[in-house]
Formats: C-alpha cells, structure tokens, sequence
C-alpha cells in the first residue's frame, strides 16, 4: 500500500528544504494544526494565569473594544497609558473612535508607540505621507478620526530609523511615572510578533534575545512578503519593501497586558492563512523560533475567529 504523502516525508531534496527557518521542528507544528477548538483553547503549563485564549466571530469589535477599555480605565485612574500598537487590523481602530467619541475620553494621557515599520535595508522608512505606509494608515483610521480627542503628536512614536531606538528608554521612564504598558499585536505566517522574524534566533542565547528591544532593518521572510500581499496589497508583492523596522522582545515581554487578535480567513472560499500560526501561539510552548508562542506567557487576551482553530484539514 502507497503510503500516506505530505510535506513531512517529501521535503527531502526539495526546493522547500531550507526554506523554513531552521528552528522550526515540522512535526511539532503539525501535531498543533490537528488540535481542536477545545484542545487549543484548554489552559497549558505554559500560559499565563491570566491569559485567555477567546474564539469569536469577527475582530474588530472585541480588540477595538479592548483597547478602550484600557484607554478608559487609565483615564479614570489619572494613570498614564504607553500603548505599543500594530497598523491592523485597521477595523479595531474603527472601533477605539466609536468607544472613545461616546465616551468623550480624551486621549491626552496616553503615548503610543508602533511596533514597526517598511525600511530599506538601512532602516529608512516610508514619509508618513505615504499610503502603505504605517503612520499614514494609524493618521487615517485613529488620530485623525478622534479629532480633539486624539493622542498628542508628540506622544506618537513610529518606528523610524531615528526614533525606534528611543523607545525603550521611554517606555522605562513612563513605567517609572506609574504608566501602564500595553502591547497589542497580530501573529504572522512565520509567527512574528512585529517584524520580529523567527530567524534572529539564530546564532544567540535565549537569554539575549529577550534582552533585544529593536532592529533595524530586519531582512524580512518570504512568508512575511507573501502574507502582507494577501492582506495589505491586493497580492501586488512588487510594491511591498523587503526590509522593516521593529521592536523586539525586550519590549513586548515586558507588557503588563497584552491584546492579541487573529482573523486571516476567508470563510466565503473556505480559506485561510492564519490558522496554522494561532493553533502553534496556543500549543506549541514557548520558542524563540516561534516568537508569537511567548504570547501566552503574558497576561492578556488573544481574540481569533473560529475559522483558524483546528483540525486544520485539506478540502
């Protein structure tokens, strides 16, 4: 009998062999993919006690939702707020100035921080006028829109060549101003945190990658390209850079809180390309290679459609 055929037994020789990052352990991938709704959401020795892992419709009301929340709840404190934020899912922000507008809460306490940016390989960044771009996009669906509710420019920090290096120094001093500091995040294809990839573990201690805060220029993964021209550029890959901009793990594992979402589906073609990476973030336990599965080693919520859990099968 014809044995049963898959990437496992037939990467050998292959052009897909070396592709993935050499960290990753395929198998171990591949059994977190079989797992099902319940298995992936049942707490694990590794989760943090309070995270949660929460299966829902659609993303942008509960991650919009939380984000004010935090927003909110600082600004009744009298409390300051330092948000790291990623440039989507743009819906969420929809949502924040919903929340934010009918509440009248003005956002003058708070400082944001995005967690990357397109580069060259030198880490020059896209002018914040330019569509794509990730200042452009944050101007367009949250500052904006808040009017004068919005965070002072002054306290919105992109991550330029110029700028991304100050931000562990300004975290430090708002954490010892009594700031709490948030961390919001996707998870990407290659189970990237920002433009964190899985190959800057290679050659370091686990110890000295969570010591990171940033890197310049990061020679992004073939999967990265591939998954922002799903999602962001209407497949059109020429147009995205191959380099960025990015916090490291020596920040977002410092958060006091965490809001994580994963919605890549789409349920009308019974497709998807997120699935895989959040059945891995949920059971895969922590690995440097995989920087999304310290996720849930934060305090925090992670919001994913039901679409992405497992059993991950073919049509």
């Amino acid at each position: 009998m014809t044995k049963t055929l898959n990437m496992l037994n037939t990467i050998r020789g292959s052009r897909l062999e070396g592709f993935y990052p050499r960290g990753w352990d395929l198998s171990r991938i591949d059994r977190c993919c079989a797992m099902t709704l319940k298995q992936l959401t049942t707490r694990s020795r590794h989760w943090n006690k309070n995270f949660k892992a929460i299966p829902v419709d659609d993303i942008g009301t509960p991650m919009g939702d939380a984000i004010a929340d935090v927003i909110e709840q600082t600004r009744r404190a009298n409390r300051k707020l330092a948000i790291i934020l990623p440039v989507g899912p743009v819906i969420m922000y929809k949502q924040v100035v919903r929340r934010l507008r009918g509440s009248a809460t003005s956002c003058d306490h708070v400082t944001t921080f995005n967690m990357d940016e397109w580069s060259d390989r030198h880490g020059n960044s896209m002018p914040g006028d330019q569509p794509g771009g990730f200042e452009f996009t944050m101007g367009q669906w949250l500052f904006n829109p808040l009017g004068k509710l919005t965070v002072p420019r002054r306290q919105r920090n992109f991550a330029t060549k110029k700028n991304l290096p100050t931000y562990a120094k300004k975290i430090a001093d708002l954490k010892r101003d009594g700031a709490l500091l948030v961390t919001v995040y996707g998870i990407g294809r290659t189970c990237h945190i920002a433009f964190w990839e899985p190959h800057l573990a290679d050659g370091i201690s686990l110890a000295t990658w969570k010591k990171q805060t940033y890197r310049i220029g990061v020679d992004l993964h073939p999967l990265t390209i591939e998954q922002n021209s799903l999602h962001s550029f209407n497949s059109r890959f020429t147009l995205i850079p191959c380099w960025a901009n990015t916090i490291g793990p020596g920040l977002f594992l410092q958060s006091d809180w965490c809001i994580g979402g994963a919605e890549g589906a789409y349920p009308e073609y019974r497709a998807q390309w997120q699935g895989l990476s959040t059945c891995v973030t949920l059971q895969h336990g922590p690995s440097p290679w995989l920087p999304s599965t310290f996720m849930p080693t934060m305090p925090g919520r992670l919001f994913f459609t039901r679409p992405l859990a497992g059993p991950l099968l073919p049509e």
